[in-house]
């Protein structure tokens, strides 16, 4: 009877232990769904709570300021080294360069303001500040501070570009007050020397107008960010602006045998007279072919005999 009993209330004490596993099996089902709704929050609730706030982790970098994450490669791009009106690493250059079609002129950093560069077309022209760059393969990204004033509308305005086809920011034109332009360059192969030009116009779109720039720079960077505007493929740039080839060194050689073949038998039938030629005069190899010379008249009286002087009578 006893062992009856005792058999029966373990029955019923495993049938509650079954009961509950199933009740929190169930439980945890149900609250699984509301966990992953609210990312975080099953860490947050066993975290210990705190009166003071935890630090905010720092925040990740936009991709622009880690794609600007670079070495400027540019000289004297804030302007303040020089001497004279000469800004050091810098020379200035024209389409037409004449002093009554366009000025430049270096402004040096005074009262806390950075030095500028002015570029002033008097005429239709394509007025610069230079700088020659050697540049390692991978992206760089060109930009300057510019100011517009009276910058024609039509032609290309004021831009910060490189002397190749095409290959600048956008333009400034009118007047502009202050503005940040650039462009991004990727360059190939074993790298390449470019020319950094702050200008008024361009090839082929000469304009008029003065512009000023400042803050210039040349950053190496990692790649453009997404959805950047201004790429541009130095290699790409260079290739399309390659003249056509004339031909294959073989074409050329045929065609220079072709013509020396042309011009030795022009010379051999229409270059020689007939009295040169053995086969038109009948002249007989060896014989002497010169032309015959003139016969010389005689003077009167010449072939007829001569009288005898005969010896006077004594």
């Amino acid at each position: 009877m006893a062992r009856a009993a005792f058999l029966s209330a373990s029955r019923v004490s495993r049938a509650r232990g079954a009961l509950a596993a199933v009740a929190a099996i169930l439980i945890a089902a149900t609250a699984a769904p509301v966990a992953a709704q609210v990312p975080g929050s099953a860490q947050a609730s066993s975290a210990p709570q705190s009166s003071a706030a935890a630090p905010s982790a720092p925040a990740e970098p936009s991709a622009t300021a880690a794609t600007f994450a670079g070495k400027d490669v540019l000289l004297n791009g804030n302007f303040a080294k020089g001497s004279g009106d000469q800004p050091d690493d810098w020379r200035d250059e024209a389409w037409i360069n004449a002093p009554d079609a366009f000025k430049t002129t270096w402004q040096r950093p005074e009262n806390g303001c950075p030095g500028e560069l002015i570029v002033e077309n008097f005429k239709a022209n394509d007025g610069r500040w230079e700088q020659s760059l050697s540049l390692a393969p991978g992206w760089y990204y060109f930009s300057a501070e510019i100011r517009a004033e009276n910058v024609g509308v039509k032609e290309t305005g004021a831009t910060i570009s490189v002397l190749e086809d095409g290959a600048m920011s956008r333009d400034v034109q009118g007047t502009a007050d202050w503005r940040s332009e650039g462009f991004y360059l990727k360059v190939s192969g074993r790298g390449a020397d470019v020319d950094v030009a702050l200008r008024v116009g361009g090839y082929g779109s000469l304009n008029t107008g003065r512009a000023h720039f400042r803050n210039a720079s040349v950053l190496k960077i990692t790649a453009p960010p997404p959805g950047a505007t201004a790429v541009y493929d130095l290699t790409e740039i260079r290739k399309n602006t390659v003249p056509a080839k004339l031909g294959s060194p073989y074409s050329l050689v045929l065609a220079f045998i072709v013509l020396g073949a042309g011009a030795v038998w022009g010379w051999r039938v229409f270059g020689q007279p007939d009295d040169f030629n053995p086969s038109k005069s009948g002249a007989v190899a060896g014989s002497d072919t010169r032309t015959p010379s003139m016969p010389v008249p005689e003077p009167p009286g010449a072939g007829r005999p001569k009288k005898k002087n005969r010896a006077a009578p004594r």
